[in-house]
């Protein structure tokens, strides 16, 4: 891959005007980035949900492997953090004749597929730490230059169509992900790996079908740690909506990582399945969860564009994530955990289709859409490493396994954020 740096060109070049998408985005291309998206989120939600869980207990003593799951899953989150809007600048400025997406998707998969072959292999929480790290700077260099796809070859008036389609993916991956983790419970090192080669094939169909271009020498500027580091910041003095929104999401990821993170445990510790089982029950809770979602995001979808009204729903949809956390918060049985992960679920979809229209309405500068939605998004990816982090201590309170107080932790972060987007001003 060939990187622009040469501060010459930059003062002599204009920016290159970006080539308009086709008038109708080709079937082919929509199920490629369908395609990508799945296998993208394959390879990164099972080991977040299932397989990780799993492979520590393989090799860390069950007093500890709290505290070892959330240094493996802490890092690998911060590293996501991080890596994703730097590849993206990165893939914005390739000048590689393969075009400046493709470079990324293939090779960063690549990289990723490594990584999760020394998870799956590692006989140590340092080699997993290594391993996650590697995987996540691979993934999330696929995912910017696949989340670039979108706008770069899919006509304006698709792009809403083809954004929900791809976005339902996620959900699929879930449901993709537990199974394959129940198909190769008795082989952990294939239950990273096939997933990983999905990521893979994923990728290089998308990398086949699309059209991809080279950025022009000189048509960015460099990019640089100070460039870097602006690129995340957003005066909440200046922007005060956008920081209540800020706000609101970062709590309410709280909540939802609460149950990523921690759903496997849960089920070991607190309703006494073995290693062999939970990935079994785990598939079934999350089917019924998935549903829900696809089922709160398509209600609160039609509801909200319907009345106009943003804040109600995103109100409605946070309480009703904190009301799923407080079920499993009190759950002892699986059938009890399964509905609790309804409700949960349920809010989450409620949650997701409302809290995009949102963000868009606060969004301090339409030029810069992309750089602002990158700071919203650390509202997502921050909580995946504070939660890990703090989790342990409150494990541990009372003598240890208080799942009660982990969720009824992440249900009350729910409700703070719920709070925290009523004093948004300029939106209903």
């Amino acid at each position: 891959m060939a990187i622009t740096h040469d501060p010459a060109d930059v003062t002599t070049t204009a920016p290159e005007v970006p080539v308009p998408p086709p008038a109708k985005a080709p079937g082919t291309l929509i199920f490629g980035l369908a395609f990508a998206q799945l296998g993208l989120m394959v390879a990164v939600l099972t080991p977040v949900m299932v397989t990780l869980a799993l492979r520590v207990a393989q090799i860390v003593p069950e007093a500890d492997r709290g505290a070892a799951l959330g240094k493996v899953l802490s890092l690998g989150a911060v590293l996501a953090m991080i890596g994703n809007p730097v590849f993206g600048a990165l893939s914005d400025r390739t000048t590689s004749r393969f075009g400046r997406r493709r470079p990324w998707l293939v090779g960063g998969m690549t990289v990723g597929l490594a990584g999760l072959a020394v998870v799956g292999t590692g006989g140590s929480v340092p080699v997993l730490m290594l391993g996650w790290a590697v995987a996540q700077l691979g993934c999330n260099a696929a995912m910017a230059a696949m989340v670039s796809c979108i706008p770069d070859l899919v006509p304006p008036q698709q792009q809403a169509r083809v954004s929900g389609i791809v976005g339902m993916m996620t959900s699929v991956a879930m449901i993709l992900g537990t199974f394959l983790a129940d198909a190769f419970d008795t082989s952990l090192a294939l239950a990273f790996l096939v997933p990983a080669v999905i990521g893979l094939a994923s990728v290089l169909y998308l990398s086949a079908v699309m059209k991809d271009r080279p950025a022009r020498a000189g048509a960015f500027p460099p990019y640089g740690f100070r460039e870097f580091l602006r690129s995340f910041w957003v005066s909440p003095r200046e922007h005060p909506d956008f920081a209540w929104n800020f706000a609101g999401r970062f709590l309410v990821f709280v909540g939802i990582s609460c149950v990523t993170s921690y759903q496997v445990y849960f089920l070991m510790d607190r309703l006494g399945y073995g290693q062999d089982e939970v990935s079994g029950k785990l598939f079934t809770g999350t089917v019924a969860m998935v549903v829900a979602v696809i089922a709160g995001s398509l209600l609160g979808g039609v509801l909200s564009d319907g009345s106009g009204r943003r804040k109600p729903y995103v109100l409605a949809a946070s309480v009703v994530i904190g009301a799923g956390l407080a079920l499993i918060a009190t759950a002892h049985s699986f059938g009890m955990f399964v509905l609790a992960l309804v409700v949960f679920g349920f809010g989450e979809g409620l949650y997701l289709s409302v809290d995009v229209a949102l963000a868009a309405a606060v969004l301090p500068n339409p030029e810069e859409s992309a750089k602002d939605m990158g700071v919203l998004n650390i509202g997502n990816a921050l909580p995946q490493s504070l939660v890990p982090i703090a989790a342990p201590a409150i494990l541990a309170i009372g003598g240890g396994g208080n799942y009660g107080a982990l969720f009824l932790f992440g249900g009350v972060a729910c409700v703070l954020g719920a709070i925290a987007v009523q004093f948004i001003r300029s939106v209903k």
